[in-house]
């Protein structure tokens, strides 16, 4: 069962901030996440215009990953599920461990303004409850949320044995650590499944701990519907329907990128850094370019600038630099509006692969891109 609506957005800073200062107690579980790549942490501490997350991630990946003009975090609070902007300050230290510094959030949003997040994935999971003539029965449950569930009867009910708004107790296991044995009010009733909200709702550790629970299986089933639409490519297209274009007139970059490419990535073509070879293409092909940016130079950044503007409306591009610093390169990707903009080390990880594949999902669900 849903919960009642909640509060859409939150724009006072002084609640943003008790709500930030809250997960931080906690060290809650918190989502740092660009339109393309997503990576999970958890709070340590809030200072008065930022905060400090656990930075499990390599410095390639704070560096270039966070790097976006569209970074946000998410994270469970009660019975919702915040959302806000924030830009990538720096790295520093927090509890003894290295941390990313985040921007406090200008406005919070619910993404569950409807009510609280229905887990319907839910595993088997046995419930007991208790009528109001103290009979002890059981089913198991459909759905859950912080602020109700659904569950089947194992068995047919006498008339009146269950009423529409009235209190019964429950009592289930989910998890080792979450355990569930309270009154509920039920609030739909039809053959052998009934739906209830927890009454008193729930509050403290029992709250926070399904909250995060919650949120985890929500961004688990999100990860798994994106992946399922890209994977999902019409019979009619062939292996060659998505392509990585390196515009660049270095081959040896494009040997090297070659080499570099896990094989479940589109094919790598390159073509010289010219206007007819970007008239070439068109809206329809599934196509994205990398931008080679081998200079900090006027006259590279009017190339660029000029071989960008050329692309067909919609095709995403990604700004690939050699021998400039990486603040003059995301001042360009910024300036171009770039998909992405990466200066790639001399021994790259697995950052650049991932930030392509999440483009690619993104501008051309139905690729085949992983």
């Amino acid at each position: 069962m849903d919960g009642g609506r909640v509060e859409v957005g939150i724009r006072s800073g002084e609640l943003i901030r008790e709500i930030l200062r809250n997960a931080c107690d906690r060290n809650e579980i918190v989502i740092v996440s660009t339109p393309y790549m997503r990576f999970e942490t958890s709070f340590l501490r809030l200072e008065e215009d930022r905060f400090h997350c656990h930075a499990n991630m390599t410095l390639e990946e704070a560096r270039f990953g966070l790097r976006s003009a569209d970074l946000k975090v998410r994270f469970p609070h009660g019975h919702h599920f915040y959302e806000g902007a924030t830009r990538l300050l720096g790295l520093g230290r927090s509890q003894g461990r290295q941390s990313l510094v985040l921007a406090v959030p200008e406005q919070l949003e619910d993404g569950e303004y409807r009510g609280a997040y229905r887990v319907e994935r839910v595993g088997r999971v046995p419930v007991t409850f208790s009528t109001r003539k103290y009979k002890l029965l059981s089913g198991t449950l459909v759905n859950l949320s912080t602020s109700g569930m659904r569950m089947l009867m194992l068995r047919d009910l006498e008339e009146g044995e269950l009423l529409v708004d009235e209190e019964i107790h429950v009592a289930f296991s989910l998890t080792a650590s979450i355990k569930i044995n309270t009154k509920v009010k039920i609030r739909y009733l039809h053959d052998r499944v009934f739906g209830a909200e927890f009454r008193p709702p729930l509050s403290g550790p029992l709250l926070d701990d399904l909250a995060r629970w919650a949120f985890q299986r929500r961004e688990e089933a999100a990860a798994l519907a994106l992946a399922r639409n890209a994977g999902d490519r019409p019979e009619a297209e062939g292996p060659a329907a998505a392509e990585l274009l390196l515009v660049s007139s270095s081959s040896e970059l494009g040997e090297r990128l070659a080499a570099l490419l896990p094989a479940d990535l589109p094919p790598l073509r390159r073509v010289a850094p010219s206007i007819q070879s970007i008239r070439d293409l068109t809206p329809s092909r599934r196509v994205l370019t990398l931008f080679h940016v081998d200079s900090p130079g006027w006259e590279t950044r009017k190339r660029i600038k000029t071989l960008a503007e050329s692309l067909p409306a919609g095709l995403p591009f990604v700004l690939l630099g050699t021998g400039l610093d990486t603040g003059q390169l995301f001042e360009l990707g910024n300036e171009l509006k770039a998909a992405g903009s990466y200066a790639l080390p001399e021994n790259p990880g697995s950052l650049f692969a991932r930030m392509l594949q999440g483009i690619f999902r993104k501008h051309f669900p139905g690729s085949g891109a992983p």
